[in-house]
């Protein structure tokens, strides 16, 4: 089944590259990729839509990862850096950043990214405590409720300055355009650091499903697990976020997906959200290109289009 994602990730890969606001041949992209292919044609797909295409695949496998470390340590089905507030603390973060201190590119706002995120996560753990223990449910609300409030106040930030809206607004509806390569050069050791951290706490995740009692039993250091795991959702979601924006659901849809296929085992989890992450981030940016051609939609608002009936009929199946 993996093996059936990795070509399903090619097929993405291959129609970013080839789909557009002017759709090109498979033969033109391969010959500007491995031909040394000259013309206009050649300069979109090398200049445009490679370096697209490889935020969108580092970005969906930082997500997916992200949704999957987060629903296991916090054992919640709801939860992801999103419904956690962890994208919105980032960037309440990042707006503010760029309001008072005049910032306009990743490389300088991700550590606010960072920062913004891990406060995030603190905040709506405290706000889920219950004599000691982490309540799943009280985590979802808590972080639902702190991401209303800190969207609300990046929201009047925005108001506050027409400069601060200006800068970002197109950064806020989560896209992929626009960016470069080098907008991963200060988020890739993040993003590794933050991908070893969740590989490392894996075996962990499967034992801590048991409950915490069980996992403190079988000898599992649970708070160790849940401070780790969380600063890898935190790693993974302040890159993301640093780069392409707040994209919604995929870190809430991706690990949901991969359950249907490959089970409950986290060492098959993880690994299947890195296709999985960016199939569907890969897949929403290419809709998003072709439904209103020759504008597009940015990626973040087909995500969150269609990600939106998923979180309700997860929530449905919750309750019962």
């Amino acid at each position: 089944m993996l093996a059936v994602g990795l070509c399903v990730l090619v097929l993405c890969l291959a129609l970013s590259l080839a789909l557009g606001s002017r759709p090109l041949p498979l033969s033109t992209v391969l010959d500007a990729l491995f031909g040394g292919g000259h013309g206009r044609d050649a300069d979109v797909v090398t200049g445009l839509r490679v370096p697209r295409t490889i935020i969108g695949l580092v970005v969906g496998a930082a997500l997916g990862v992200a949704g999957a470390v987060a629903q296991g340590v916090t054992r919640n089905p709801l939860a992801s850096p999103t419904t956690l507030g962890v994208n919105a603390g980032a960037s309440f973060a990042v707006v503010t950043a760029i309001y008072a201190l005049h910032l306009t590119r990743p490389v300088e706002y991700v550590w606010f990214a960072v920062a913004g995120a891990a406060v995030a996560a603190i905040a709506a753990q405290a706000m889920a405590r219950q004599s000691g223990d982490l309540d799943p449910t009280r985590l979802a609300l808590g972080g639902t409720v702190l991401a209303a409030v800190l969207t609300s106040w990046t929201s009047a930030l925005m108001l506050a300055s027409r400069r601060t809206l200006d800068e970002a607004r197109f950064w806020l509806a989560g896209s992929l355009a626009g960016r470069g390569l080098e907008v991963l050069t200060p988020v890739l050791p993040l993003i590794v650091l933050g991908l070893a951290l969740a590989f490392a706490v894996t075996p962990a995740l499967n034992t801590l499903a048991l409950g915490d009692e069980t996992a403190h039993a079988l000898g599992v250091p649970v708070t160790r697990i849940r401070v780790l795991g969380g600063l890898a959702v935190v790693l993974l979601a302040a890159a993301a976020v640093a780069v392409a924006g707040p994209v919604a659901f995929v870190g809430l849809a991706a690990p949901h997906l991969v359950r249907l296929v490959l089970g409950t085992d986290h060492r098959w989890l993880l690994p299947g959200c890195l296709i999985v992450g960016p199939v569907l981030l890969l897949a929403a940016d290419v809709l998003g290109r072709v439904v209103v051609r020759p504008s597009e939609l940015e990626v973040g608002i087909v995500t969150a289009f269609l990600g939106a009936p998923l979180l309700a009929v997860l929530a449905r199946k919750a309750a019962r």
